[in-house]
């Protein structure tokens, strides 16, 4: 294969049931931008920043050459790693993909938002679910909107599959994508309709062309950043890939050293090389903030690598949770840094805010915190949070503060690795120097066992734990009679 395939060739390849909807309809303003990460401009002549997060499916923790990778060839991802900074101590809320997006918008855990098991106690939300991202929730997308982003979601979405929990209805001008998990087709599941592509709110594909979809999220990406080249926008590409089933395009297909797996994950490297080409020609790269991460650590099943973590995709081990991250502002953030204090997905949503001159959400309560210092490499920046919660569905297992990770006695068989007992002592880690989660020091430190013992009890009556419930958790979205999302007539 030729990997040195020219960005037209690609778009071209990628053109096939290219949007011909208008992208962008507003006239370019000037705006307020930051001087730096850590306080933003008082100038009226400077313009906001852009931002961009890519979010894998399934990707794991060390799936990337940047994150230690021998199997997959990813130059454009870890030359972001060396033009930005890795940050190695990044988690999602979730080991599953509903909870863990659910954050990303939000800001909050998944319990914040009963967003942590769908209406039957599934893990995540499957098609013609009751259930949903509540509209009453406020977005990052509606936030970035309220200060005059151009707003666009291309690609995996998982919050809902009914028209009032779509992205157009979450505060996006635009969506393009696939509604939930690229298994859950009737290709898979003959229960289910087949497999949809959605323009906006309706079906324009069925069952999807799943091995042209990340060059298609692609050539959309670039077409709405160029189309809102001349005004702030916020591009949220959560790519299809590289979950299971596996799908790549003949360019990749069969090329890597590591099956279809690689293929996929060789693709979205490509792919995120031409996303930054982009921002490089329309010289929109001293203003945008681009963040790759993943909503989950691979699966156990398949070929995903979360070395050196312990656990998988669905646990609360550090595989299942913390991801690969990497951050990339030229001039904003430091090149070539790494950064390993605690942060995560929900402290997206209250720094960008900060850094489009707004805030989060006053009138109720917001888990994330401002990493602005963090990102800037301001000497002796910390993390924001006191203590950082891992959740399997309903149940509290852990708990981390500084250096260190308690994990709880179960109460039931989730999550355990095999031969561990039912009703298991509590386990500490200092995850400095045992990553892995290997040498239980509960013994030595019984102090540390005890905070982080009231830290969790705090969760328990904040959140809730199993059937207990929190004080201040807020109702997801309900449909009493779901629909189906099928191929519209004029596109048969």
């Amino acid at each position: 294969m030729n990997r040195n395939l020219n960005r037209r060739d690609f778009l071209r390849l990628a053109g096939a049931g290219a949007a011909t909807a208008v992208l962008s309809g507003c006239t370019a303003r000037v705006h307020t931008a930051p001087e730096d990460l850590a306080t933003h401009s008082r100038s009226n002549t400077a313009k906001k920043p852009n931002f961009i997060i890519i979010f894998c499916d399934d990707l794991g923790y060390g799936d990337l050459g940047c994150f230690g990778s021998k199997k997959h060839r990813t130059p454009n991802i870890d030359r972001m790693a060396a033009e930005g900074m890795r940050l190695t101590s990044f988690y999602v809320t979730s080991g599953v993909c509903t909870p863990s997006r659910a954050s990303l918008m939000t800001g909050c855990y998944p319990r914040r938002v009963n967003m942590h098991e769908d209406s039957r106690g599934e893990w995540v939300l499957f098609p013609v679910a009751k259930k949903g991202l509540n509209p009453d929730e406020i977005t990052i997308a509606e936030l970035l909107k309220r200060r005059g982003y151009a707003m666009a979601c291309i690609g995996k979405w998982h919050l809902g599959d009914q028209v009032e929990f779509l992205p157009t209805r979450q505060g996006f001008d635009y969506y393009y994508g696939i509604p939930y998990s690229n298994d859950m087709g009737s290709e898979q599941r003959s229960a289910n309709p087949p497999l949809p592509l959605l323009r906006n709110e309706k079906v324009i594909e069925a069952p999807v062309n799943q091995n042209t979809i990340t060059q298609r999220y692609t050539h959309e990406a670039i077409r709405f950043i160029d189309a809102n080249k001349d005004r702030p926008f916020f591009l949220y590409l959560p790519q299809t890939m590289p979950h299971d089933p596996h799908h790549s395009s003949e360019n990749f297909r069969g090329k890597s050293a590591n099956g279809p797996y690689g293929d996929a994950v060789e693709e979205i490297d490509f792919s995120t090389g031409e996303i930054l080409k982009a921002l490089k020609k329309l010289n929109l790269d001293g203003r945008t903030l681009v963040v790759f991460t993943s909503d989950n650590g691979a699966s156990g099943n398949y070929a995903g690598s979360n070395a050196p973590l312990s656990g998988n995709k669905g646990s609360t081990w550090e595989g299942g949770m913390r991801v690969p991250c990497i951050a990339r502002w030229p001039g904003r953030i430091p090149a070539g840094k790494t950064c390993d204090e605690l942060a995560s997905t929900i402290d997206l949503l209250p720094t960008f805010a900060g850094l489009a001159g707004t805030r989060p959400p006053t009138d109720r309560i917001i888990d994330g915190k401002d990493i602005r210092p963090l990102l800037a490499g301001e000497k002796g920046a910390k993390s924001p949070h006191e203590a950082f919660y891992y959740y399997y569905r309903q149940q509290l297992q852990a708990v981390r503060s500084g250096r260190w990770k308690l994990r709880l006695a179960l109460k039931r068989k989730t999550g355990r690795r095999k031969g561990e007992p039912d009703h298991a002592p509590p386990f500490l880690y200092d995850l400095t120097i045992d990553i892995a989660e290997t040498k239980n020091v509960a013994d030595a430190h019984p102090d540390v066992v005890g905070r982080l013992t009231a830290l969790a009890e705090k969760a328990r009556e904040d959140l809730g734990d199993i059937n207990r419930p929190g004080k201040n958790q807020r109702p997801a979205g309900f449909v009493a009679n779901p629909k189906p999302l099928i191929l519209s007539k004029q596109h048969d």
